[in-house]
């Protein structure tokens, strides 16, 4: 099982003198997650070297923090047009500042590792920016700077690894560990960064839980939100405390033999409306109305009555007999609760892709700094919602038995940060309920169904006594047997709990779930509604929101089928379904470009930030004209919002590509169309490329260039290029 650190790699006396200032500050910026990784992949090489090390959020450091270390390493990836996360854009606005004096930084050495995708004309802008303004600033640069490209047929390792090993020979060569200390060796386990302790119950309190800045919320008349008072069918107010879990409040109608429906279910519904200390009406679909018998719906299996489980309904009425993940809502900053209220899939089941269009309301909320406020949510085109999937218990259950957890899974649990000076007592981007259970935090904070990195292999190697087991583990862990690695996780996708199911013998203790498996993150979705789409007409305190969501799900190389943790997720949304979502701005339109001409070119879904532009230049009287290059598979299968085009003032030419013979696609309607296109270019059009990132911007690009050469606004592609940059505004949205 694991070993432990000895007195071989720790230091003493003068050695660990010396170790003091051996300090290094690793700051990310990231917007999917893969940045924060690769910032703990450095983090664990530089501990391993006896480094002191400090992980953080950009926006989370000021600018003087960074004369506080000796060496700064920046992991920064480039999103949307070139532009900073939005987790770093803080800092790098503070960076701009032009009252900065020019050697401000003259004390900071620094290197810049930076993720991006080549298919994005500004490829990895966000750290070439980034490494041009500090050495403006006076920093000096300790190590070459690195960039990952995700085209790489290694993704991000492909650069990554050896730009990894060299920064660790870099490290060991020019800042010396004291005699007769060694760098901890690969086949030592480091102390877990976090763990889960069970709480007693001497902690259990029913005191409100404080809002985000530690403070209780109240609401315009002064009543406690985190102790929302809930009303009934019949007009009675109770009071319910906010840390009493969906059991406890269930228990409270335990001793009728024939609870009220209604009462219950209002109180269940109440309770998880509640977030962030503000409490929310939750609104039942006439679906999931009917779903609902003996007061507990099909989404509140794990809190059925202990005293009489027979008499509650214990399968979904719509066919499927898998349990569904609870609709409870997590404390998420900057989360807002809403509801789900159409789930429809909009391509033929006989078709190859399911995809829907899903339609949520968000209600007003409380504005925690004004009293008696309201927030609108509200956005603009080229914005996202983040959508946040959770784990089917099913799959929890299988974890739990496999790895022998039965006993304390249905315990409530703490995080706790194992170095007393931690910055965060749990993972970053973990927000669980309050006091949850093992299980709990494993079907909404922990991912187990995603495909493990390498050092989930070096982790889980020190948990089994297996040899055998050991060995392969480890080997799956080293940089070296790529293919190896490759041809187990990432070309059959195999997940998490399938590669713990394949080695048996490892036994995570519950305590070390924090440091081993990995955070659920949201998943982000263009937005594809705008202009009137905004309202909802049958609630008008809310606004609406509408997805269009390719839903991954696909056979493998061992012919297994398989869907992506949100894919699966969406699809198993019922209208009435309460959830929360975050909202990302994105800087891509500016308001006067909706008097120009439009040249929209939108493969499949890539054509819902375009309809939210479309619908919201509606409301625009001076609106330019617009031109729509759609493509698709079969005009019958996913010609999507087909039926609304022609009322929203916008011109459509389709490229359905087997629906002849000869495959055709949008680059060749460009083509076929030149003389239009270069009327739309020549009144100065903003160009919208949305869709699937790879071969299909360029290409486009490319037919965009051919057709300005055939129309004789430029001798060639490179011309046509310069021409456009010049004059034609670029909006791209790929993924």
């Amino acid at each position: 099982m694991a070993s432990e650190l000895n007195n071989d790699y720790t230091a003493s006396g003068d050695g660990a003198a010396k170790l003091e200032n051996r300090r290094i500050l690793i700051l990310y910026g990231s917007e999917t997650g893969n940045s924060q990784d690769l910032a703990g992949d450095i983090e664990r090489l530089a501990e391993r070297l006896h480094f002191r090390t400090q992980v953080q959020e950009m926006n989370d450091v000021e600018l003087n923090t960074l004369l506080q270390y000796p060496l700064i390493i920046f992991v920064i990836s480039t999103t949307g047009q070139g532009e900073v996360p939005k987790n770093a854009r803080k800092f790098w606005k503070s960076l701009l500042r032009k009252r900065l004096p020019p050697n401000c930084l003259q004390q900071v050495n620094f290197t810049t590792f930076g993720l991006g995708d080549s298919s994005y004309s500004k490829y990895n802008w966000a750290a070439r920016k980034l490494h041009k303004r500090l050495e403006q600033l006076g920093a000096t640069e300790f190590f070459p700077r690195g960039e990952a490209d995700e085209r790489h047929q290694d993704g991000i390792d492909g650069t990554f690894l050896s730009w990894s090993l060299s920064l660790r020979s870099h490290l060991l060569k020019e800042y010396q560990l004291p005699d007769g200390l060694s760098p901890i060796p690969i086949d030592v386990q480091l102390p877990p960064k976090f763990t889960l302790e069970p709480v007693s119950m001497m902690d259990i309190s029913d005191e409100p839980m404080p809002d985000r800045d530690g403070q209780r919320a109240e609401n315009s008349n002064g009543a406690d939100l985190a102790t929302p008072f809930v009303k009934s069918s019949n007009g009675e107010h109770f009071h319910i405390p906010h840390k009493q879990t969906l059991d406890r409040k269930a228990a409270l109608f335990s001793h009728i033999d024939t609870p009220d429906p209604e009462r219950l279910e209002q109180a269940l519904r109440a309770e998880r409306m509640s977030i962030n200390g503000n409490t929310y009406p939750a609104r039942l679909s006439e679906q999931t109305a009917r779903q609902i018998q003996g007061g507990i719906d099909i989404l509140d299996r794990p809190n059925v009555l202990r005293d009489h489980p027979s008499k509650y309904l214990l399968e979904d009425p719509s066919g499927s007999k898998e349990a569904l993940p609870p609709s409870d809502l997590l404390p998420i900053p900057g989360g807002w609760p809403a509801c789900v209220c159409e789930n429809r899939r909009v391509t033929p089941a006989s078709h190859w892709q399911d995809v829907r269009h899903l339609v949520i309301e968000v209600p007003t909320q409380l504005n925690p700094n004004r009293r008696g406020e309201r927030d609108l949510f509200s956005y603009v085109p080229g914005d996202t919602v983040v959508l946040y999937p959770k784990n089917f218990p099913a799959d929890v259950q299988a974890l739990i038995e496999l790895m022998g957890w039965t006993e304390v899974a249905d315990l409530p649990f703490e995080h706790r940060a194992s170095q007393q000076d931690a910055l965060y007592s749990r993972p970053k981007n973990c927000y669980p309920l309050s006091q949850s259970t093992l299980r709990e935090l494993l079907i909404h904070n922990y991912d187990i169904t995603a495909i493990p990195k390498r050092v989930f292999f070096q982790d889980i190697a020190f948990y089994t006594n297996d040899p055998m087991h050991q060995e392969r583990l480890r080997e799956f862990a080293n940089p070296g047997l790529s293919d190896e690695f490759y041809d187990y996780t990432s070309r059959p996708r195999r997940s998490i709990l399938e590669v713990l199911q394949d080695f048996p013998s490892v036994k995570i203790p519950y305590q070390h779930v924090p440091s081993i498996f990995p955070v659920i993150r949201g998943r982000e979705y263009s937005i594809a509604s705008g202009g009137q789409l905004l309202k909802s007409e049958e609630y008008p305190e809310s606004t609406r929101v509408e997805l269009l969501v390719a839903l991954v799900k696909y056979k493998t190389v061992l012919r297994k089928t398989r869907q992506g943790l949100c894919s699966r997720y969406l699809e198993s949304l019922r209208p009435g379904t309460q959830i929360v979502v975050t909202h990302r701005e994105y800087d891509t339109l500016e308001a006067s470009w909706v008097r120009r001409p439009l040249l929209a070119i939108a493969p499949g879904t890539g054509v819902a930030p375009i309809r939210a532009h479309l619908w919201d230049r509606l409301d625009e009287s001076q609106a330019g004209d617009a031109l729509l290059f759609f493509g698709g598979r079969n005009r019958d299968a996913d010609f999507y919002f087909k039926n609304e085009w022609e009322n929203i003032r916008v011109r459509v030419l389709t490229a359905f590509s087997r629906d002849q013979e000869e495959k055709i696609y949008v680059q060749d309607r460009i083509r076929e169309n030149w003389q239009l296109v270069c009327e739309f270019i020549q009144k100065r059009c903003v160009i919208c490329i949305c869709g699937s990132s790879g071969k299909m911007p360029e290409a486009v690009k490319l037919a965009i260039y051919d057709a300005m050469v055939m129309g004789k606004m430029a001798p060639d592609r490179e011309a046509a290029k310069k021409v456009l940059a010049m004059h034609n505004p670029l909006w791209e949205e790929v993924w």
